[in-house]
């Protein structure tokens, strides 16, 4: 006897193919990541514009909710992913692992890690990205040993960092007794010699700290 099919039983899903595109200023143009995403044949894009500060991706995070086993995420470099390396290797590891989706990197074809490629594919996608990861590293460690070497010598030069000290003019006793006594404001001190009255006031109150340490 023929077994009829039980019409409540859903349907197997498809996997999904979802293209992420995010832009870091509101002023720049998101146009060349979405042309490269239809061009790839997405079925939905999400977008997030926000400031160089601003990392809180709320189109990022509702496409992680939508991610489902065997459905694959696009981006156009891998730098979408996050903010430096280190970012970028958590996101890869919580897709790939954690949600057992794939990845493709438009720009770096070695980074792709859909089912249809072999073992040998995916591990190549894993090393890839970690040897980007360690040479990010490295050039960060360069240039922060550079700068250090650099201000190093500077300084073995005589070369002075940082805002110049101000320098009191011959003016502040008078405007500082005048001050202490109540016949100016401090607003007024500091607008005559060119500074804020907070300088003013710390400045007044140092010399009176100093003068009474002396005396005792």
């Amino acid at each position: 006897m023929e077994k009829t099919k039980n019409p409540s039983t859903p349907a197997a899903r498809r996997p999904r193919t979802y293209g992420y595109v995010r832009v870091s200023t509101r002023e720049q143009n998101e146009a060349r990541q979405i042309d490269a995403m239809n061009a790839f044949g997405v079925d939905e894009i999400f977008v997030d514009k926000q400031s160089g500060k601003d990392f809180d991706r709320p189109a990022y995070r509702r496409l992680l909710r939508r991610l489902e086993p065997d459905d694959v995420l696009v981006v156009k470099s891998i730098d979408r992913l996050g903010r430096d390396y280190t970012e970028i290797l958590d996101q890869w590891h919580c897709i790939t692992k954690e949600r057992a989706a794939a990845i493709v990197v438009l720009d770096m074809p070695l980074l792709d890690t859909r089912n249809s490629r072999d073992l040998t594919g995916t591990l190549i996608a894993d090393i890839v990205l970690q040897l980007l990861s360690y040479v990010a590293e490295t050039e960060r460690s360069f240039i922060r040993q550079r700068q250090a070497e650099g201000i190093a010598a500077a300084k073995a030069r005589g070369q002075r960092f940082g805002r110049p000290c101000t320098v009191r003019g011959p003016e502040f006793q008078a405007l500082s007794r005048q001050w202490l006594e109540g016949s100016i404001t401090s607003r007024e001190a500091g607008d005559q010699l060119g500074i804020s009255h907070v300088t003013f006031i710390k400045w007044a109150r140092n010399d009176r700290k100093i003068a009474q340490e002396q005396i005792s």
